[in-house]
């Protein structure tokens, strides 16, 4: 099997190529920029822009499989214009042409926070986020994604949607925001949390298996969260200062209070970051465990994992 992965040179990517690799997959990863690290042997990378069709074509060439993967995630406005591009309309043109020249799956890769938070329990693939939630451009763009994704399912596209909730581990290098998070914490800059907010994190080794699960056992048009356990913030920040021997923050701080504070400092904190956590992110992934298979660690040793391979500049 020959597969591609866009997207190949992020945080999920590049896991999404190894864990192929291991399995016997030749994969070519394509992106706009080179992966950070050397490509494990039996993967190949052809730079691209998700946008160009011809770029496209010849990275299809003679795959049986396509990852989609390849996403703009952040919550600084000014990247709304580029994150609109990327998210929307890359995975528009990413559709139209794996549906050519054959049939072949596609898995992608969109986010939980298309299916939630809602309030007073986690959240599974049959909610949806509450409208308060798609104010913020990222959950926007990732859910008329998700949409097209599911949209081409229904025309006869084979196309299965994963939906990873928080995933942490080493190779997060530019980082994600949930890289920076762990960064901060390990690094002993983060005095306070938001309280009451709550957290699915989950190892991002186990999301890139999910994703081979979905690949083999998904069903078409189907979505699937693969998470790991759901946690308070208080809980998340201290494995991580417990790894990184910083120490945890202690200050609970109101949602209101924080928002306020965002929106004082923005160069330290997005509005839209802190709007994110006014509600518990807990999720349920009993779907794909039940459908895919799929399977999770411990949450604690992914984020002391985190922690270490943060601080360690990921060398």
């Amino acid at each position: 099997m020959l597969a591609l992965v866009t997207g190949a040179s992020g945080f999920i990517g590049g896991h999404v190529v190894a864990a192929l690799v291991r399995a016997g997959a030749a994969v070519r990863g394509f992106d706009l920029r080179p992966p950070p690290g050397v490509l494990p042997a039996g993967a190949e990378f052809v730079r691209g822009d998700i946008l160009e069709v011809d770029h496209l074509r010849r990275a299809l060439d003679g795959c049986d499989a396509v990852f989609h993967l390849a996403a703009v995630y952040s919550f600084a406005r000014e990247d709304a214009r580029l994150m609109r591009a990327v998210n929307v309309e890359g995975t528009r043109v990413l559709l139209d042409q794996a549906a050519r020249g054959g049939r072949r799956r596609v898995v992608h890769t969109s986010t939980c926070a298309t299916c939630g938070p809602v309030p007073g329990r986690p959240a599974t693939e049959r909610d949806h986020p509450p409208a308060s939630e798609l104010a913020i451009p990222y959950r926007r763009t990732k859910l008329a994604g998700e949409r097209l994704a599911l949209q081409a399912a229904r025309a006869g596209v084979d196309v299965v949607v994963v939906n990873p909730t928080s995933p942490v581990g080493p190779g997060d290098l530019r980082p994600t925001p949930t890289g920076r998070m762990v960064l901060d914490v390990a690094r002993g800059r983060s005095r306070a949390y938001l309280a009451r907010s709550a957290l699915n994190v989950v190892a991002v080794e186990d999301v890139a298996l999910g994703h081979l699960a979905a690949l083999e056992r998904g069903r078409a048009g189907e979505r699937y969260l693969l998470g790991g356990e759901n946690l308070t913030v208080k809980q998340v920040f201290a494995s991580i200062a417990g790894a990184a021997g910083a120490p945890a923050p202690r200050w609970p701080v109101p949602w209101s209070a924080a928002y306020l504070a965002a929106s004082a400092a923005p160069r330290r904190l997005t509005r839209d970051r802190v709007r994110a956590g006014r509600l518990p992110h807990l999720f349920d992934d009993a779907k794909a465990r039940r459908e895919l298979g799929y399977a999770s660690g411990p949450a604690a040793d992914a984020l002391a994992l985190a922690a270490r391979a943060a601080l360690a500049g990921d060398r």
